[in-house]
């Protein structure tokens, strides 16, 4: 990427030495706690140039919040903030055209919208807080609620360049296995922000865009170690030694904790589809006790592959097919799961929901259907404690009449995602928890008890009143009628 001391990125090509000049300078602070924050504005908009920090130069939440001021009292007030997990400036070195090879960059939009922007602003190092607080900032300064988007459902609103709007757009990044799966989340997060530019310039409505994160995604490595290491070729290289050696440490503590990673369903050469979980147990009634199997040591663990065939994935549907073997004497045995995804209008966005959850055996099939409380965003993954067909049940035979209701199954930790799966982690999770757990009800309904008594007790103290006469032993002494 180009950049200048502020790092104005799409601008003036700069050598690595001054680049690494300045990591030198951010290394002094507390590199793990910085993210970079990227302004611009669209074609044809002019802002008043605002100077920048001082390199090395740390920006917290109040003088963050003045360069937003600053650019909204004259720039447009429709904002485009895309707010990503994680950001750290060395995705922009390592993945960007800082090293003068374009063709590599995985930000061509990015880039795009900076060369062609009157105005730009990147602040390489801005706190984690205020990173944090930017939604709240952007909030009080247009006096508008923000409305989350994604690029799909943008075209569908009408915007007024009249009237201020707060679009955020969540980005993904996650924690991802190798250097090859991290370019390809950022790839496509750059794809989603084209798409919104896209639209936008469509419907010829201007806007300022906003480009940060919540936390760093990596920690800056010590300039000394990178310095020797001459060109960004060495300085590459390095940094996959590094990240090797940390996934086999993680591998390493996983294999002794006994941990193991998702289910992974490939639509070609990407996951479409992830399943995890603690336990996976089905149950079925036989002579009035219940006779029940752990699925999980064939479905999870370092050197079981189950197999999937008969699974499908789509930008609609998405259905998971694990195949067991001799499961409760049956010897042909599938655990299916059913989802779907749709557009909401009421809430703007799409969501995908769990409908089914299918048991075949030998030529019968056993549905359960998903309740309305296993859903969650389409980017999202959903997660559970629990997910049973007892106690409490999240799944629910299909008819009175269906097999499934000789049949229990339990899921513990239960998380799987079936939508916009990018790498081989988990997006954000949607927890089934509700709200008002027991002990919060158990303190609501203690609180309005002790309210009640105090309020009955303030009531009978404002209805006392005293006598208006008093006995008095000088003078006469106060006859009270006797009534019959």
């Amino acid at each position: 990427m180009a950049t200048t001391g502020t790092l104005r990125l799409g601008r003036i090509s700069v050598s690595l030495a001054v680049f690494l000049g300045l990591l030198s300078a951010l290394n002094s602070g507390h590199c793990d706690e910085q993210v970079p924050l990227i302004l611009w504005t669209s074609e044809g908009i002019s802002l008043p140039r605002q100077s920048p920090p001082t390199v090395g130069h740390i920006v917290e939440e109040q003088q963050l919040a003045s360069y937003l001021e600053n650019a909204l009292d004259v720039g447009p007030r429709n904002v485009l903030l895309f707010l990503q997990d994680k950001m750290s400036v060395e995705d922009f070195t390592l993945y960007g055209g800082a090293f003068g090879n374009k063709q590599d960059s995985v930000f061509p939009n990015l880039e795009g919208a900076l060369m062609s922007s009157s105005s730009s602003l990147v602040l390489p190092a801005v706190s984690r807080m205020a990173s944090n607080a930017v939604i709240g900032q952007l909030q009080d300064q247009l006096e508008t609620s923000p409305l989350y988007m994604d690029a799909e459902t943008l075209s569908q609103l009408r915007l007024n360049a009249s009237s201020p709007a707060l679009l955020v757009f969540r980005l993904p990044y996650g924690i991802v296995a190798d250097l090859m799966s991290a370019k390809e989340v950022l790839s496509g997060n750059d794809e989603v922000i084209g798409q919104v530019l896209s639209t936008m310039k469509a419907q010829s409505v201007p806007y300022t865009a906003i480009y940060t994160a919540l936390r760093p995604s990596r920690e800056a490595a010590s300039l000394s170690m990178e310095a020797g290491l001459g060109g960004g070729r060495s300085l590459l290289q390095s940094r996959y030694r590094d990240r090797e050696r940390e996934r086999e440490r993680q591998r390493r503590i996983k294999e002794k904790a006994g941990m193991y990673g998702p289910v992974e369903f490939k639509e070609g050469e990407n996951p479409c589809i992830l399943l995890w979980a603690q336990n996976l147990t089905v149950g079925i009634l036989r002579r009035g006790q219940w006779e029940t199997h752990d699925l999980t040591p064939a479905t999870f663990g370092k050197d079981v592959s189950p197999k999937l065939h008969g699974s499908s994935c789509d930008k609609s549907n998405a259905k998971l097919v694990l195949n067991y073997e001799k499961v409760l004497g049956h010897s042909s045995f599938k655990l299916i799961f059913a989802m779907s995804q749709r557009h909401y209008k009421v809430s703007a966005r799409r969501w995908f929901t769990l409908d089914a959850v299918e048991l075949e055996y030998d030529g019968t099939k056993a549905t359960f259907n998903g309740s309305r409380n296993i859903y969650a965003p389409s980017e999202f993954s959903y997660s559970c404690a629990s997910v049973t067909s007892f106690n409490a049940p999240l799944l629910v035979p299909r008819s009175p009449g269906d097999p499934a209701n000789q049949w229990r199954v339990s899921f513990g930790d239960f998380q799987i995602q079936g939508f916009n799966v990018t790498g081989s982690e988990f997006s954000y999770a949607s927890d089934c928890a509700a709200f008002f757990s027991p002990g919060i009800w158990m303190g609501l309904l203690t609180s309005l008890l002790m309210v009640l008594v105090l309020t009955y007790g303030l009531h009978m103290i404002m209805q006392l009143h005293t006598m208006d006469r008093f006995d008095d032993p000088k003078g006469p002494a106060i006859s009270v009628p006797q009534t019959e």
